[in-house]
């Protein structure tokens, strides 16, 4: 039996010079009883930061990678789900557009893709550590901790990002559903594929390819989420053929079953994904527009 469990979120859009960096600033409160633990399971999504206050959580890749006992965890961007396990906590996330991945992290989005890091000691989120380690004070307090995530972020916006137009302009095709094919992508976004490969795999952690599949899947998952009376059927993108391969792709990117995936307990994400649909427009970030919040068709 799963543990009673309270959860509140509250999302915060960054403000307007940092929107294009960012999908959204948002708190968890996780409250359980004394000594107990919720688990739920963290679906495909751009890169992001979490810091931790109270129970420290269990973040384990699909590989089988744990990280635990940390008070900063990340994420790179992600084409499989995370097992998280954490007790009550207050949490701080930071989602990461791709054009924010290629202005503040050290490293290739590839190398990271489909990693939990401890970013207390993983090289590449060093310019973090000092929001990390500032972030929470003596007692809770949203607003002064919005403050100084806004003003970590704010004083660093000067330095370049370089390829910052074709970054973007690759966003907008990911995310238009009428782009379903890499040439679509390539002649949309412009360039040869070439220069789209490489920036896809510096900002966005993966090959073209399986960035538009992860689009077309985790469109399904969001309706499905928000809505289970459609069944899987009713919440599949109209991009997919058949059934058959949008099981393919829940096996491959959830690595189970769409049935199985239903039969998860998921108080976190699904919690967090009915407040995400309500105040920023999209049930999950991997929706958001490339200049933050969701893109409304």
């Amino acid at each position: 039996m799963r543990a009673a469990c309270d959860i509140r979120i509250s999302f915060h859009p960054p403000p307007a010079e940092l929107r294009r960096f960012f999908t959204t600033f948002y708190m968890a409160e996780i409250r359980l009883a004394p000594g107990e633990t919720v688990t739920d399971h963290l679906q495909p999504e751009w890169a992001n930061l979490r810091f931790h206050s109270g129970s420290l959580p269990v973040a384990e890749a699909f590989d089988g990678t744990l990280v635990s006992g940390t008070t900063f965890t990340a994420t790179g961007p992600s084409s499989k789900i995370v097992r998280y396990t954490t007790g009550s906590a207050r949490v701080w996330g930071i989602g990461l557009l791709p054009l924010g991945w290629a202005k503040f992290v050290a490293a290739p989005a590839a190398e990271l893709a489909d990693t939990v890091a401890d970013g207390n000691t993983q090289p590449a989120f060093a310019s973090f550590r000092p929001l990390a380690a500032t972030v929470f004070g003596a007692a809770p307090d949203t607003p002064a901790e919005l403050e100084r995530i806004t003003r970590h972020f704010l004083e660093r916006i000067d330095a370049p990002v370089a390829n910052e137009a074709r970054i973007v302009a690759i966003h907008e095709a990911l995310i238009d559903p009428d782009v379903a094919s890499v040439a679509a992508l390539v002649a949309r976004a412009g360039g040869t594929p070439r220069t789209i490969e490489r920036l896809c795999a510096r900002a966005f952690g993966f090959p073209p390819k399986l960035l538009l599949r992860r689009q077309r899947f985790m469109r399904s998952i969001a309706q499905f989420i928000l809505d289970p009376s459609m069944k899987w059927i009713g919440a599949m993108d109209f991009n997919y053929y058949d059934q058959a391969q949008f099981v393919r792709d829940c096996r491959q990117f959830l690595g189970m079953t769409p049935r199985q995936y239903a039969a998860l307990d998921k108080p976190v994400i699904s919690a967090v994904m009915r407040e995400r649909a309500r105040i920023a427009g999209a049930a999950v970030q991997t929706l958001d527009g490339p200049a933050g919040g969701a893109v409304r068709r």
